[in-house]
This record gives C-alpha cells, structure tokens and sequence, in this order.
C-alpha cells in the first residue's frame, strides 16, 4: 500500500523505535518521509546484531502496550499480527534473592497473587491494595498524560487532584512498603524504575508502580525473531507508505533560517531540505551538537550542563555451547543492599559493588536465535554514566569478568568453560556509537523536576518546525513511552 504525498517532507534523525514511529505516522499523513541513519542498520538502541551464529537485540528484551505497535500498523490498512509473531513471557521475571528465594513475577494478578502469597503468607492483602491503587493512579493521571502533549504547568491541572489522591510524588519504594512487609516483596513490586533509568528512591518515581498495571492490563511479548523483528517490520511497513530509511547517513547539521528549521547537513557535505524536522536522536545532543548556541534560549548550553542524567548501563552479549533450561527468559539476581545498588548511578558516589543484574535469555522463547543446542545471553547491570570519570577501556574487561564469576556462581554453572561468543557495550559505546550524552542509557534522568513539562517537549521550545521524540522527551523512556512521545508529535504537527 502506497500513500499519496501532499509534497511536504518531513527528515527524521534517527531510526528508533521513536524515529521510526513518528516517521510511519506522519507517511500515513502524505508526507514525504525519509529517516537518516548515521549506523549501518536500523534500531538505535534497538538494533540488533549476529555474531557467530547467535542473533542479539541490543536493547529493549520486552514488548508491552502492543496496541501502540498495531496502531502503526493499522495506519497502513495492515495488521501486526500478520507481519510479526509475538509470544507471550510467563514468568515475566523470575527474581533470585542473596537468601536463596526466588520469585516469580507474572502479568497475570492471579499468578502473581500466589507468588507473593509463597514467598510471603499474609501479604496478599497489602498486595491487592496496591494494585488497586496502582490502577487508579494509571487511568486518572498516568495514562492520559502518557499521549498528550504537556508544553506547562497549566497542562497538568486536570491529572494534578487524582496523582496527590493516589501518592504519586512518593517514593516507589516508599509507596510499595506501605501496602507489603516483606523486604523481598518491596524490592520485588519496586525496582520498576530501573527499567527506565531510575531510581525507586527518587521522589515522584511512585508514578512508575504504572509499569505494573500496564504489565497485567496488556501484557508482555518477545518477538520471535527478536525484538530486531519489530524494527525490521517497522522499515518495511515505512516502505509501503512510500518512505525510505538511508543509512550511513549522519545528521552534522541542522539548518536554520532564523528560528525555523529548514533541513539537515550530513557529514559528507550535502544539504537536504524538509518542511518538518523529527529528531530521535538523544534530546540533549541534539540540542548541543546539531543547533548552534545562538537559536537556543531555553535549551542552552548552560542548562544541558547542569541537567541530571540517567544511570548508564554496561551490556555483556554472550552466547554458550551447552543450553542453561531452568533460566526464565528474564532473571533479576538482587545483591544484599537494595537501596545501595542504586546509589552513585549518576555519577555522584560509589556504585555498588554488586549491582542488580537483569539476565535475558531469548532462546527460552525463541531457540531460532541460537545454533542448535545452544543459548544466546544478555546481562545489563546499570553503571554511573560517563560523568563519573570511570576510562572505560582500561575496566571493560575487569567488570565483565566479575559479571561472569557471579553469574557462573549462582545461574549459571560452568559459564566459563562454555562460552562460544562474546561482545561488550559501555557507556564509551552508548557515547560513541549512540551519541548519547554523557553515555547516558536513558537520555535525561526521571527525576520530578525533570518530567512532563520540564522535560525536551514534543515542539521543541528554540525551533520552529523541529520535533523531538525518544526517551529524552516526554513522556520519557522506555518502549510505550517512546511509542507515545511518536503519537505526541504526530498531534503536535497535526495542529500546526
């Protein structure tokens, strides 16, 4: 299916989940639309990768709100369904504690009422309390304010009543222990906020206990293929809407006349025109390194200094000769001091020594990702970003051999004598290869001060006719989020 083009053109930077989903929305529309990407291949942090014989997704290992996805493809009179196979994760998480116990966390309440019921008799009350309370906060203010545009304080006023009612502005962790006892259940119901480079220690971060509804209302996915099976879909659907991806495409530039945005230079010299600029890449670098100081009165080079950013993370890719089948899809392998383990994550303090590593197992889903016989691997442990000084050169090595001594210590048995492949990703690469700023995983931190209004908006405020998506605007990171800030735009450009 081709859609007729109305002759505007629109650029987009970047071909992640946000790119790409903005640049869909606004094809279906009848705009022209080409996405410039600086890498080889498509995904930003979502890409994906094979290395002898294994395929790895560099990022996201989860799919929620997969209504956002078929919206996309609903636009082009298509169904997702038809394109991309996504298989439901039970258990979504199975949680190891330093006493030995496990927890299994499930998107079905029921389930989940039963695992908290093992790992703690007697919380089950405090358990349905907070989920109900959880659902509250989500349909009176979370939800709503996850797709619409909030360029000021006056945007918040109808949400405002319903999130100081449902205690939004505590902490996660303060607002899960109100309702359970259990300090392996409080962790267990409160680490969320890592999921989007936060902290459950941060206040406000309560918003964040959203996640869990939105885990039990639609559920959570793998695709099989990969989450690398999304982002190959999403460029096709683009390319049936009469759009193109141009790849080794590096966005230098972007050209103004006076305060309106006029088109891009790339790296090699050339200028393309566009009625409409979208930029996925990183918020704070767009605005450091693609627009010159002079066109940027709120977003100066000054408040991009003093800005707070999120954890990064440091990523171990590995694949093993033999298969491991008692690990879920994911394993999240707590350390003894849970509030400790999010301390110095933005470059100030002494991270932990033992952080919370979060295991994926794709091939316990989807063995196609691995030569017969075979598992594929990733391990995430959230490290400061690159403000902490930390040469990641000289600690690459160092810090995953510790990831591997702990993780063949405890879920992984025989791990180095197993090993067939191995890649690591540090936040040098989230700087260098990325252009993330300060190689930060998430963009700007979700810190209250740093979220819907204050945050990079969806019309950017120094630039006429350039748009933001991806995890550093609003409503922040994490695939729903970044799917959202794409609808945001699409109103955003819609109303111009």
């Amino acid at each position: 299916m081709a859609t007729r083009h109305d002759g505007r053109r629109a650029l987009v930077i970047g071909s992640g989940f946000g790119g790409l989903a903005a640049a869909v929305r606004l094809a279906a529309r009848g705009w022209r639309v080409t996405v410039l990407e600086r890498r080889d291949g498509p995904g930003g942090r979502a890409n994906a990768f094979q290395q002898d014989g294994f395929t790895f997704d560099a990022g996201p290992t989860v799919i929620t709100c997969p209504h956002l996805l078929e919206e996309l493809w609903a636009l082009a009179g298509q169904r997702l369904a038809d394109h991309v196979e996504l298989r439901p994760v039970e258990p979504l998480y199975r949680m190891r504690f330093p006493d030995g116990a496990t927890f299994d966390y499930h998107t079905d309440r029921e389930q989940m009422r039963e695992s908290v019921r093992r790992l703690s008799p007697g919380d089950e009350t405090g358990f349905d309390s907070l989920c109900e309370r959880v659902e509250r906060m989500y349909e009176a203010g979370i939800g709503p304010l996850m797709s619409a545009p909030v360029p000021g304080l006056l945007s918040l006023a109808p949400f405002t009543a319903a999130l100081v009612r449902d205690e939004a502005f505590r902490t996660m962790y303060g607002l899960v222990s109100r309702h359970v006892r259990d300090e392996r259940l409080r962790q267990a119901l409160s680490f969320h906020p890592l999921l989007i480079g936060g902290s459950p220690f941060t206040p406000a971060s309560a918003v964040y206990a959203s996640i869990q509804f939105v885990e039990r209302r639609w559920g959570a996915f793998f695709p099989v293929g990969g989450t690398g099976a999304l982002v190959r879909g999403l460029v096709a659907l683009l390319e049936k809407l009469g759009g193109e991806v141009r790849y080794g495409s590096e966005v230098t530039e972007i050209t103004l006349e006076g305060r309106r945005a006029t088109g891009v230079r790339l790296g090699d010299g050339t200028w393309l025109a566009a009625d409409a600029v979208v930029s996925n890449a990183d918020a704070a670098w767009t605005y450091r390194y693609l627009l010159p100081g002079h066109a940027r009165r709120h977003w100066t080079d000054a408040r991009i200094q003093k800005a707070r950013y999120s954890m990064s993370v440091f990523l171990w890719y590995f694949g093993t000769r033999k298969q491991y089948p008692a690990v879920a899809h994911h394993t999240l392998l707590f350390g003894k001091d849970f509030r400790g383990m999010f301390s110095g994550l933005e470059g100030q303090g002494q991270p932990s020594q033992e952080p919370l590593l979060y295991l994926h197992r794709p091939t316990a889903t989807d063995a196609a990702l691995a030569p017969p016989g075979h598992d594929a691997f990733y391990v995430l442990a959230p490290v400061p970003h690159l403000g902490d000084g930390t040469d990641w050169r000289v600690r690459a090595e160092p810090f995953r051999r510790a990831l591997e001594e702990r993780l063949a210590g405890s879920v992984l048995p025989g791990l180095s004598e197993e090993l067939a492949t191995s890649r690591v990703f540090t936040p040098a690469d989230f700087r260098d290869d990325l252009r993330s700023f300060r190689g930060a995983a998430f963009s700007f931190a979700p810190t209250l001060m740093q979220t819907t209004f204050l945050r990079a908006q969806a019309q950017s405020e120094d630039v006429e006719r350039l748009y933001m998506v991806g995890a550093g605007t609003h409503p922040g990171a994490g695939l729903p989020a970044v799917l959202c800030s794409a609808k945001i735009v699409d109103t955003v450009i819609a109303r111009a």
